[in-house]
């Protein structure tokens, strides 16, 4: 394998390592599949074509999957893994350019927004250098580059010009009952205290979504929620960082480490 497929698309010194290794994504990875799902076009694809209500647990373990492969395995194993995500969304009709920006800027406001609210310190540059390198994110799931945002201002007008086609579908409402009650595994659900653990994180990545969002599937947003929510956020991000490394960090986390140690 040559070095540079071996070294992965993103280093221990970019701003998309920063924020994926950080464990706001506990709650900002729920909050993406949140807000993808308000567009109707891309859940309803979701909805028709896929076992999300069977195997909720399952889908939600590869979406981390894919984009902790992305984020932190070698370019051979991003590129393999994007190959085959891009030839299921063609035999499906799932390879709409539209639909495919909208899953693609849902998650990457979702994981900033997330982030900054739950105390990781970025400056303006860096959150702008951020959505600059998830443009690779984008381009291995097959967007055209031209049409990717690339920095905040990109990303508020992308926001404000795709508003009036989103709405909560009765297959968005269904996602996130599914995805704040997922059917677990029984070794899972009894076993271990995932279960209690998880309804707070999906509760609070439910909070966190913008007004818009939360107006969208008919939530309130009561005076003081983001103050509320915020401080919430910050509370659970210090809370995970006290537990041990090798518990915070996936194996592709532990690879990459590994990995970048050597070359160093």
């Amino acid at each position: 394998m040559s070095e540079k497929s071996e070294s992965g698309f993103y280093t221990p010194h970019s701003i998309t390592w920063k924020i994926h290794s950080d464990t706001s994504m506990f709650v900002g990875g729920i909050r993406a599949l949140l807000e993808q799902a308000l567009h109707p076009e891309a859940m309803g694809g979701v909805a028709a074509h896929s076992n999300f209500r069977e195997d909720a647990w399952g889908r939600l373990q590869r979406t981390g999957d894919y984009v902790g492969t992305l984020t932190f395995g070698t370019r051979d194993e991003a590129e393999k893994l994007a190959a085959r995500v891009r030839k299921v969304h063609a035999m499906l009709k799932l390879d709409d350019q539209r639909l495919l920006l909208w899953v693609h800027m849902a998650m990457v406001d979702a994981f900033i927004d997330t982030a900054l609210r739950s105390g990781l310190q970025l400056s303006d540059e860096e959150q702008d250098r951020y959505i600059e390198e998830m443009v690779t994110f984008a381009l291995l799931v097959g967007i055209d580059e031209n049409r990717v945002p690339r920095n905040r201002g990109d990303l508020r007008a992308y926001f404000e010009e795709i508003s009036p086609e989103l709405s909560a579908s009765d297959d968005a409402k269904r996602a996130a009952l599914f995805i704040a009650l997922p059917p677990l595994p029984p070794l899972l659900r009894f076993g271990t205290p995932i279960a209690p653990l998880w309804g707070g994180i999906t509760s609070l990545a439910a909070a966190a979504l913008p007004s818009w969002a939360r107006s969208l599937y008919g939530w309130p947003t009561l005076p003081g929620h983001v103050g509320a929510t915020d401080l919430a956020l910050k509370s659970t991000r210090s809370a995970l960082r006290l537990l041990p490394q090798s518990f915070r960090e996936t194996p592709q986390m532990k690879e990459a480490r590994t990995r970048h140690s050597a070359a160093s």
